[in-house]
């Protein structure tokens, strides 16, 4: 399978949800070769309380890919930045590749009080996010130990025991969709990923996009009627999970959950998953002109990479790989 020319494409593994654990290795190494296959960056590996441990996940990918890296979830709260600095060294010490790391703030009200972390508000999650990122930063890149005194996070001349060569010190990248979170991105000079509201939302020449990546799910086919058969076969009518949606609406602060929650479908831009609570993003469905005509959208406001839902099936990344390049050809640059 060729590779991906146009535009970086991440992919997203498996969740671990409603599936013993050798049937969710089989799946993961199946989305594994083929994000490997497809000459794609990598994969996300998201995480939550109702997910088995990102770590161990992105340990797997690692045996399985060849060239593609875990883009692993780190959250604050779940692990110290230490811990998280050590665990990215120690992969890269074990297998010789670059780990990537995805800061996150956590967005479930639910989740964070389970935690005993309910007293920080939304900006400071980002706040303490910004202190949290600097100091892993610095472990994975200083040849000095590291001291830092913040609001949230402090070490004291701490050092990993085996620090990755410059080439291979992790990429960090930021997930969220709010002001703050641009701001957060922008002071630490990562890339941003989004979920993304409809392109027309987006005003041409405004920043919100710039440099940025998103996050959605694509299903395109050479024909119109051909890709919603399939988009409808994946994902058919589920008066359960309309209400699960709901519920999740009112237990979360994300910016992000409230702007899609909000957003108005339209043509291309499809958000019957998200509202059915199958996945987290919105999804483009239509023939390949259609949807590269509407990632052109995206990409024209300054999109550079873009992150994929789970693939149900290796051809998912055939068709997207087509819909990315019809797109790209219409953006000069792009």
């Amino acid at each position: 399978m060729q590779p991906f020319a146009s535009v970086e494409v991440y992919t997203t593994a498996p969740a671990s949800v409603q599936v013993d654990g050798p049937s969710f290795r089989r799946r993961l190494a199946d989305v594994t070769r083929w994000t490997d296959a497809a000459g794609c960056t990598g994969l996300l590996v998201y995480s939550d309380n109702s997910l088995i441990d990102p770590w161990l996940v992105a340990q797997l990918i690692l045996e399985q890919a060849e060239r593609a890296t875990p883009l692993v979830a780190v959250q604050p709260v779940y692990v110290s930045p230490y811990a998280a600095a050590r665990m990215a060294a120690t992969l890269t010490f074990l297998h010789g590749r670059r780990i990537h790391l995805n800061l996150v703030t956590g967005g479930s009200r639910q989740h964070l009080e389970a935690l005993g972390d309910d007293g920080v508000e939304h900006d400071e999650r980002y706040d303490r996010l910004t202190e949290y990122a600097t100091i892993v930063r610095q472990l994975l890149d200083s040849p000095r130990p590291v001291t830092f005194e913040g609001r949230y996070h402090r070490v004291r001349a701490a050092s990993l025991p085996q620090r990755p060569p410059a080439p291979l010190s992790p990429r960090l990248v930021l997930s969220g969709s709010s002001e703050r979170s641009v701001r957060c991105a922008g002071e630490l000079g990562i890339l941003r990923f989004a979920y993304p509201k409809p392109a027309s939302d987006y005003p041409a020449g405004g920043p919100l996009l710039r440099g940025a990546g998103v996050r959605l799910g694509i299903i395109a086919r050479a024909d119109t009627a051909a890709a919603w058969r399939a988009a409808h076969e994946r994902f058919p009518g589920d008066p359960m999970g309309e209400r699960r949606h709901r519920v999740v609406s009112r237990l979360t602060d994300s910016h992000w959950h409230a702007e899609l929650s909000a957003a108005e479908a339209e043509g291309v831009y499809w958000l019957h998953p998200f509202t059915t609570y199958r996945t987290f993003c919105p999804y483009l469905v239509g023939s390949y002109d259609e949807v590269g005509a509407y990632l052109a959208g995206y990409l024209a406001r300054g999109v550079e990479s873009v992150i994929l839902d789970i693939p149900a099936e290796e051809d998912d990344l055939h068709h997207a790989r087509l819909a990315l390049a019809s797109g790209a050809a219409l953006v000069p640059g792009a």
